[in-house]
């Protein structure tokens, strides 16, 4: 039976210096079949990928550092598919994962420890001195806590006496190298060179990252394998044991390097880190200093090293990965991944579009997980992600269902401000231009709406994916009712921000004219078709 997380002291024997292994010890929370909770060690995870549903984690940026690293670690040991055929088998067949397992078991332990003294799992040796002299609490490795040093994303001090167990350690060490955020090390760089301070962005930093998810971890991990275009490259197991790849130096200008496979691309160290290993009071091995320093930098190519990425151009015309926006929600953007299912001839999309329907219970068979790391410059604000369902046989009216409940979820914000500036101009006719802003941001409902919407525009998707390809029009419909059930929200918060004006004429008429406002618009010619109960089949 799988343990429960962190490792208990039982399962380390004491040893002369601290020794944490993830093969063995329970490090990866995962959720079973029925629901449960529970720690598998890395070995055990695979031999158990199809009786497990999905990994859990404490944030979603370290659910998806996780199972890159599951991936490269398939790579690294063969397991993976040679051609976008076979892939297609593997996922009708459901291609067993346990040599994977065989293959942890059969690598030389010293390259595995977590705290070995010349080669850490995961970590840079070469910050020894530096962590005796710069070293921080474990804020600095969890970049919820952290933020951009200064400004601590959950109040989580650097200097806070707060150790992690080695396997909450040892995950959020896989978060740093791939979602790290710019900014400078807090160190001097005097042994290692002054490039050690600057902290590139990590490699999906700034862009959103989609996961394929199946109806458990072993389908999940197989989706997102593929065929690699060449050697599958070595695992990153730590910055001194001998990879392949020349690793860089820190006393002059940084050279991006070209993975080596992909192996080598999804274990890549983004970050130079090292733990210090302590007791905990029940005799358990935790961490209580940490370091974080520069790591590697890649040169990616979108063909080969962003199988996921769905790409967008800027409004300056600049042709890049889907990023997150600070002003639009990931849900109004579930259309552009079922666009690149559609259109995408390499790559994940493509891959998918080959599945074919099999009707397996209710609900769709696969989710598009996409993840991003919002951030104000050097700081970290939130996480946003969401699950889009995907069957195969559907992206058309999955396409057009998310378009379209985007516009209408659009359409209604804009008219919320509308309707919000004629209150106010109405009920405050000799305001300031500097005071208009905020007059109008006190009648403005959009801030009550957007959020109100997601959970109709996932029910929408939802019901499209239940009535099926059988269905001849299995949109239309579900967009019309999703279209009134929005309408009815946004004029009741509409109604509710109004209710703020004291009881005089004028606020009577600012009232009306509002109110107006919004139901011509609703039913005018503008608005989306949905709103007025008809169908548009563009």
């Amino acid at each position: 039976m799988p343990e429960a997380c962190p490792s208990p002291s039982t399962s380390v024997p004491e040893p002369l210096r601290h020794s944490w292994d993830p093969r063995r010890s329970p490090c990866i929370p995962t959720v079973t079949l029925d629901g449960y909770v529970a720690c598998h060690s890395l070995r055990a995870l695979f031999e158990q990928a199809d009786e497990l549903a999905a990994v859990d984690w404490t944030s979603p940026g370290e659910g998806v550092a996780v199972i890159e690293y599951l991936l490269a670690i398939c790579f690294a040991s063969g397991t993976c598919p040679s051609s976008q055929d076979e892939w297609r088998d593997w996922i009708v067949g459901e291609r067993d994962l346990s040599p994977v397992a065989d293959w942890l078991g059969r690598q030389p332990d010293d390259f595995w420890d977590l705290f070995h003294p010349e080669h850490p799992l995961a970590q840079n040796r070469d910050l020894a001195d530096d962590l005796r002299t710069s070293g921080t609490g474990t804020a600095q490795l969890v970049i919820e806590h952290a933020g951009d040093y200064n400004q601590h994303f959950d109040h989580h001090h650097l200097e806070l006496n707060n150790p992690l167990p080695a396997a909450d350690a040892f995950r959020a060490t896989l978060t740093q190298h791939v979602y790290g955020p710019y900014g400078r090390a807090r160190m001097s760089g005097k042994n290692l060179g002054p490039k050690v301070t600057n902290l590139a962005a990590g490699r999906l930093t700034g862009r959103i990252r989609v996961v394929a998810l199946g109806r458990t971890l072993g389908e999940t991990l197989r989706l997102n394998l593929y065929p690699p275009e060449g050697p599958t490259g070595s695992l990153n197991t730590s910055w001194t044991t001998e990879s392949g790849a020349e690793r860089r130096t820190f006393d002059g200008p940084v050279r991006a390097r070209v993975p080596q496979g992909p192996a080598d691309l999804h274990s890549a160290l983004g970050r130079s880190v090292l733990l210090r290993p302590a007791r905990g009071p029940q005799g358990e091995i935790t961490v209580d200093r940490v370091l974080i320093g520069a790591g590697e930098l890649l040169a990616l190519d979108p063909g080969l090293h962003l199988q996921d990425a769905v790409f967008s151009v800027t409004t300056s015309g600049v042709r890049k990965p889907l990023w997150p926006s600070p002003s639009r929600a990931l849900w109004q953007q579930a259309h552009a991944l079922y666009s690149a299912v559609r259109d995408d001839e390499t790559g994940l999309y493509a891959r998918l579009r080959t599945l074919r329907r099999e009707r397996r219970g209710p609900g769709a068979p696969y989710q598009l997980w996409a993840v991003g790391l919002l951030a104000n410059k050097t700081l970290p604000v939130i996480w946003t992600h969401g699950a889009y369902p995907y069957a195969p046989g559907m992206v058309a009216h999955l396409y057009r269902a998310s378009r379209r409940g985007s516009d209408i979820a659009e359409y209604l914000a804009w008219t919320l401000k509308k309707a919000a500036t004629v209150a106010a101009e109405t009920a405050f006719p000799a305001m300031r231009a500097a005071d208009e802003a905020g007059q109008v941001a006190r009648l403005d409902a959009r801030w009550a709406f957007w959020p109100s919407a997601e959970d109709p525009f996932h029910e929408l998707l939802d019901e499209v994916i239940d009535r099926g390809p059988e269905d001849d029009d299995p949109v239309s419909e579900p967009l019309i009712e999703y279209a009134a059930g929005l309408t009815t929200t946004a004029r009741t918060q509409l109604l509710q921000r109004l209710d703020a004006l004291p009881p005089t004429d004028r606020n009577h008429r600012a009232r009306a004219r509002a109110v107006r406002l919004f139901e011509d618009a609703v039913a005018g010619g503008r608005a989306p078709a949905e709103l007025r109960g008809e169908i548009d089949h563009d």
